[in-house]
């Protein structure tokens, strides 16, 4: 599960630099990266981290 969301994590930033440097993509982004940020906070509070 762990190599799933830094998947998804890498995959949203990446999006997000795209969105941002051709100015495309709008708040839906921004809120997925928000979700998996804080997805990726709770799991490292959490301890079940694993890389």
């Amino acid at each position: 599960m762990g190599k799933v969301l830094w998947f998804i994590i890498v995959l949203l930033v990446a999006f997000w630099l795209i969105g941002f440097i051709m100015k495309i993509g709008g708040g839906l982004i921004h809120l997925l990266l928000i979700i998996a940020g804080i997805i990726f906070v709770i799991q490292l509070l959490t301890g079940r981290r694993s890389l």
